[in-house]
């Protein structure tokens, strides 16, 4: 429902209400309370689907981001949501290609509950116009799928978004659904990624797709990046929902790629007193490399870390061969101790520990003439106690007199 203020006119709502992407990252207002309207004389304004587009502000006026805004089309108005404004419109237009100097639509004005109306209706037949529209695109026989369908804000037009793997002529279509819906028709192809953006999902990761959840531009993955990676190369592991490559190989491509760097090359070959060592498979985040004694199958596989895979290269450089590729015993690096971040966060960490009771004297311990209880002596003070005890003259005890007989 959109929230009209009394003061000012101004309409908001919610994304799912005004028919715009939820929680799309379009791009961060970095600039907020420094940079306004007023700084620049366009804002950009986003629509269904993903659509954006750079309006001027000839009216001067005072907009802020999720305003619902009338802005020019062709025929009619639009209705759409105000994403950016001031001087971060002016670089997303320069990032764009789109000069300064350029024509661009106008904003009509701030959006009225009439125009919200009238916006709503015309979303309402969305669906109902798509089951439609692949009807008659299976009557004619044409190799293509309509994904959606979105309609102008004041319903004089509509935009059939469209999947197809060759060339389709499809004006016969295109007459027969301006006669069917009394629209105005715009066919737009989009690609598979395109439409799993649209349609949703959860990804093998088990979290919401990015194209759907947070991702507006798509960039071209290829196998390359798998290599990298060292993945599989499974086409069920590597596509997505799709049937494509999935988006996230590119995420941590850079990562992998500084890796790769320090590791030895692949054609290295490592010398030895017993034979030679062939590059087999490497570990690239833990930086470690598996060399086998044979080029195409895995025999006598050692695994050695990296630093010392440079270190007996530089030896066999030198015509020197090492007696084995593990290191010496002594040349070995202390291995860092566990520490458990969890337990340090602990809340029971600054409790005492309670001290386990002696079991030897019946769990009582002996206490001293202040209430505390003795503490174990050293060893040797108890044998120097014992020895001056046996050292002491015994007393004699006082003999009986003997009865004579």
């Amino acid at each position: 429902m959109e929230n009209i203020d009394s003061n000012n006119g101004r309409t908001s709502g919610t994304l799912s209400d005004r028919g715009c992407p939820r929680g799309k990252l379009f791009a961060t207002n970095w600039l907020e309370k420094i940079s306004s309207a007023s700084d620049f004389n366009a804002v950009q304004v986003v629509f269904k689907n993903t659509r954006t587009g750079f309006y001027s502000n000839p009216n001067n006026l005072d907009l802020k981001i999720d305003d619902i805004v009338a802005v020019e089309a062709s025929p009619g108005h639009d209705i759409g949501r105000v994403s950016m404004i001031g001087q971060l419109v002016k670089r997303q237009m320069k990032k764009a290609g789109i000069s300064q100097d350029s024509e661009l639509k106008r904003v009509f004005r701030l959006a009225t509950p009439h125009d919200l109306e009238k916006f709503d209706e015309a979303r309402s037949r969305e669906h109902d116009t798509m089951i439609r529209a692949r009807k008659i695109a299976e009557d004619l026989e044409l190799n293509m799928k309509i994904g959606d369908v979105e309609y102008q804000g004041d319903g004089g037009k509509a935009i059939f978004y469209y999947i197809a793997d060759e060339r389709v002529d499809f004006r016969k279509l295109i007459r027969i659904l301006a006669d069917t819906f009394k629209v105005r028709i715009e066919m737009k192809q989009i690609g598979a990624r395109q439409e799993a953006g649209r349609i949703g999902g959860i990804g093998p990761c088990g979290r919401p797709l990015c194209c759907s959840s947070w991702m507006t531009h798509f960039v071209s993955v290829g196998t390359g990046a798998a290599r990298v990676q060292d993945l599989s190369m499974n086409p069920q592991k590597l596509a997505g929902q799709c049937a494509k490559l999935k988006c996230c190989l590119n995420f941590e491509i850079d990562a992998y790629s500084e890796s790769h760097r320090k590791l030895p090359p692949k054609d290295a070959v490592l010398e030895t007193k017993d034979g030679l060592f062939f590059y087999f498979k490497p570990d690239i985040l833990a930086r470690k490399v598996t060399y086998s004694t044979d080029k195409s199958v895995p025999a006598n596989l050692v695994t050695i870390d990296a630093s010392r895979a440079f270190e007996i290269i530089a030896l066999n450089k030198q015509g020197i061969k090492v007696d084995s590729l593990e290191p010496e015993s002594g040349k070995e690096k202390p291995r860092k101790e566990y520490i458990d971040l969890v337990e340090q966060e602990s809340l029971t960490r600054f409790d005492k520990s309670k001290k386990k009771k002696r079991k030897g004297n019946g769990g009582n311990a002996q206490n001293n003439q202040n209430g505390q209880p003795k503490q174990n002596q050293p060893k040797g003070k108890q044998s120097n106690k014992n020895q001056q005890r046996n050292d002491r003259p015994k007393k004699k005890k006082p003999q009986q007199p003997k009865n004579e007989a």
